[in-house]
């Protein structure tokens, strides 16, 4: 029996190494990992996700993404056949957007967000107080992969602008309780993980070893 290929798409600039926790059994599973690219000139997000669907060779792939990259695997999707697309930690419309994000788009605040800041983590450091935002500091610099701030304007544009409005019914959402990106008051129709926060692919990844293989294999 051929293996059921799982591709994974990290968060807004993160690398792959978020997926270091996840196992899938390996008789079943083929897990392959997507990584950002820098976009090109004035690149769409439909576009981008055509150009990095066009990298996936395996037919009829599960597509898995986190966070902004659940986003970008709902667009991939439209380009091609696929088993399954699985969300995490992410939206399926501009609609589950924090009211913080619905403010960015209407007064464009978005743009004045210094790049250069999220990019040096030591000067970020030094405005932020306690243990639990350097906690996060620490994580962020292990994960951070790309650090073009090229990529990062456009992300971040792209995230804020996202015009979906429509649901696929088809996507399968998984959410923490505790996302404080995402938080769940706005988010409808998902599965729901206790405590998980918006880093629960790191923090979670026993409950989502455990349940991903049943939720890819479930025929409905």
């Amino acid at each position: 029996m051929s293996k059921i290929p799982v591709y994974l798409m990290p968060g807004l600039a993160a690398s792959t190494a978020i997926f270091e926790r996840i196992a899938l059994p390996e008789d079943t599973f083929e897990i392959h990992f997507l990584e950002w690219e820098i976009p090109l000139d004035k690149e769409t997000l439909a576009d981008y996700a055509k150009r990095i669907a066009a990298k996936i060779k395996q037919p009829n792939p599960v597509l898995i993404g986190v966070s902004f990259g659940g986003i970008l695997v709902q667009e991939m999707a439209k380009f091609m056949d696929v088993r399954k697309v699985i969300i995490i930690s992410s939206v399926k419309s501009n609609l589950e957007f924090p009211r913080r994000l619905k403010i960015a788009k209407t007064t464009k605040a978005y743009k004045l967000i210094p790049m250069s800041l999220i990019l040096n983590i030591e000067s970020l450091a030094k405005f932020s107080f306690g243990e639990k935002v350097n906690q996060r500091l620490k994580l962020y610099e292990r994960f951070l992969s790309v650090r073009d701030i090229g990529y990062l304007n456009w992300a971040v544009e792209q995230v804020v602008l996202w015009d979906r409005t429509v649901v696929d019914e088809s996507v399968i959402h998984i959410h923490g309780d505790m996302d404080d990106v995402f938080p769940i008051k706005n988010i409808k129709n998902c599965t729901v993980v206790k405590g998980g926060t918006h880093v629960m692919i790191l923090n979670k990844y026993k409950w989502l070893n455990e349940n991903l293989p049943a939720i890819i294999l479930d025929s409905k």
